[in-house]
């Protein structure tokens, strides 16, 4: 059982290739591949390339089991892989995902930097999913553990909520990121980020992500925070946005995409152990 692991700005995936490895898609075995005591240790699985007629899809796996509708992050990895195998040889292609298809650029010969049009967001509640009216969620307060937060949320094919506040931290984000994620507003889980206005031209953002917990980066948390940010009036459309493991740019078009261009890097390419493989397969 091949695979291969890559990250981008310290969030990292394994990538399984169906193609070339059998692997049960349960649950069970999904926790133990990306936990990272008794597993190989990942922020998710990039299960793919799945061909369905000329189309790539890819599954994006989380370390609790559940498949995420979408990870900027994981389609600039899962786009280098692609690449590593020669399963593309143009510098542009499409990778759909259960959030949409998303369009890709190289902007490097070897994949390390990548450009990928994430989409047009939307903050209609119906969409995103929030409970209560249908509305546009934007500054609007939400009772959170007997207390008060403004919150701006947003869909780019995946879910997000977005608070802005003058100081943010690892540690508030592990405060905030369980008490929203699974808040009764949210019947979907949503993904969170805090977010401080540097200027109009940077942001930072700490992150807690659905089914994975405290992240160093995301792409499409990226798109979220930098996209909540314009809609407040707060930053310019170009933007950089800042965070532990490093730093994204985002372009939000007049016509609504969002374009996301971030780094990625190969870590290491390996097999699970005969052991690990035999407990996979008893799943």
């Amino acid at each position: 059982m091949d695979f291969s692991k890559y990250h981008a700005l310290g969030n990292d995936y394994i990538v399984i290739d169906p193609n070339k490895t059998m692997f049960n898609l349960t649950k069970e075995n999904i926790e133990l591949v990306c936990h990272r005591n008794f597993g190989v240790g990942s922020d998710g699985i990039l299960y793919g390339p799945i061909f369905e007629g000329n189309n790539i899809k890819l599954k994006i796996l989380n370390p609790d089991g559940s498949e995420a509708e979408k990870s900027g992050n994981g389609i600039r990895i899962f786009s280098r892989y692609l690449l590593d195998q020669g399963y593309v040889d143009t510098t542009s292609f499409a990778i759909d995902t259960l959030g949409g298809q998303v369009h890709v650029t190289l902007l490097d010969p070897k994949g390390k930097l990548v450009k990928v049009d994430m989409g047009s967001v939307t903050f209609l509640s119906d969409s995103i999913p929030v409970a209560g009216k249908s509305r546009e969620v934007v500054d609007e307060v939400l009772e959170l553990d007997n207390r008060s937060v403004k919150i701006t949320c947003v869909s780019i094919g995946n879910p997000h909520c977005v608070i802005a506040k003058n100081d943010i931290s690892e540690e508030l984000a592990k405060e905030y990121g369980p008490l929203i994620e699974n808040h009764p507003m949210f019947p979907n889980r949503i993904n969170l980020q805090l977010l401080k206005v540097i200027d109009r031209s940077n942001i930072q953002i700490e992150i807690w992500e659905r089914g994975a917990g405290y992240t160093l980066a995301s792409g499409s948390s990226s798109c979220a925070a930098a996209s909540a940010a314009y809609k407040l009036g707060v930053v310019n459309s170009n933007l950089k946005v800042h965070m532990p493991g490093g730093s994204i740019d985002i372009d939000i078009n007049p016509d609504g995409h969002v374009h996301m261009t971030g780094s990625v890097s190969s870590v290491y390419s390996g097999k699970f152990s005969e052991e690990l493989w035999q407990n996979l397969m008893s799943r």
